[in-house]
């Protein structure tokens, strides 16, 4: 009988040959979705020798390699991983994402934590939070989570995002019912001073990932170039700046005054776009860098009244 750890390195190899970043991470975690166990019981069933039946316990341990295979065969292709296991983890969610809708990185989650961590240090124990370009709803759901009592208001333009946004809405209020009346999707063009017009002035979070790939600069990763939709990768110009630049003026007609915008960039982008934020009445405007080190996003707060 086969190994497990036999199986991840074998499957490791292929993958690596096809060029995949994360090969036994990918590997290991594939097996975990196919074999319906944790990625923390392949791992110790790698340190413990054990062969796929022991591990697969009561499953079907034949039909659930034939699975695996499978999905190691997309994997290979270069495929999202998030795609062929159909839901991608972001911050304490688990989000459905497919073809159609971006999928979320883990720097995105840094956007969420500013705003929350904000939240805490002005005493607020809610906060009015618009969520511009929601994707597959990580970011305001995530706070509507996070900060009880909050309300978010989310904008999405495209139709099929939209729909991953309302799946994962019916999931997070399944776990949270009581986030079920503070949530608001709306289809609607985020850089368009038209949406949500109705509440301007009067929020206290701005939170948004928009589109911000240089169309000069496409990405070299398939799964990136191939998979995330368009809209929702390239920011309109080609230094990538054209829609983020609208996101951050719409922002400041939203926000109340002492009001902070939270917004993730291209790391070529950060002095520029503080630059415009602070011509369109934002103060205290910080470049800030990712988990990696690099320059991603930038918090600022609108003007305090005069």
């Amino acid at each position: 009988m086969t190994t497990v750890f036999d199986v991840v390195r074998s499957s490791a190899d292929v993958l690596r040959k096809a060029g995949v970043d994360t090969p036994e991470h990918d590997a290991k975690l594939l097996l975990a979705e196919a074999l319906h166990v944790d990625l923390r019981d392949v791992d110790k069933a790698m340190l413990m020798g054990d062969d796929t039946e022991r591990l697969a316990g009561k499953n079907d341990a034949e039909s659930a390699l034939e699975r695996f295979r499978a999905m190691l065969d997309r994997r290979a292709r270069r495929e999202p991983l998030q795609h062929i296991t159909g839901h991608a983890p972001f911050r304490y969610l688990d989000l459905k994402v497919g073809p159609g809708v971006f999928v979320p990185r883990p720097e995105t989650e840094l956007v969420v934590q500013e705003g929350i961590d904000w939240t805490t240090s002005h005493g607020m124990y809610s906060a009015r939070v618009v969520d511009l370009c929601a994707g597959s709803g990580a970011i305001g759901l995530s706070f509507a989570m996070e900060v009880p009592g909050s309300e978010v208001w989310a904008v999405e333009k495209s139709a099929t995002a939209a729909e991953w946004t309302r799946r994962n809405l019916d999931e997070t209020v399944r776990r949270h019912p009581n986030i079920a009346g503070n949530y608001h999707l709306d289809i609607a063009d985020a850089t368009q001073m038209p949406t949500l017009s109705q509440l301007d002035g009067t929020i206290d979070i701005v939170l948004t990932n928009p589109p911000y790939v240089p169309l000069a600069d496409i990405p070299e990763q398939p799964e990136a170039r191939d998979y995330d939709p368009d809209l929702a990768l390239y920011g309109g110009s080609a230094d990538g700046t054209l829609i983020p630049e609208r996101i951050i003026a719409r922002a400041a007609k939203l926000l109340r005054a002492d009001g902070l915008m939270v917004m993730e960039h291209d790391i070529t982008q950060g002095e520029r776009l503080a630059a415009f934020a602070r011509t369109c009445g934002f103060v205290d405007v910080t470049v800030h860098n990712d988990y990696t080190g690099r320059p991603r996003y930038l918090t600022a707060e609108k003007q305090p009244a005069q």
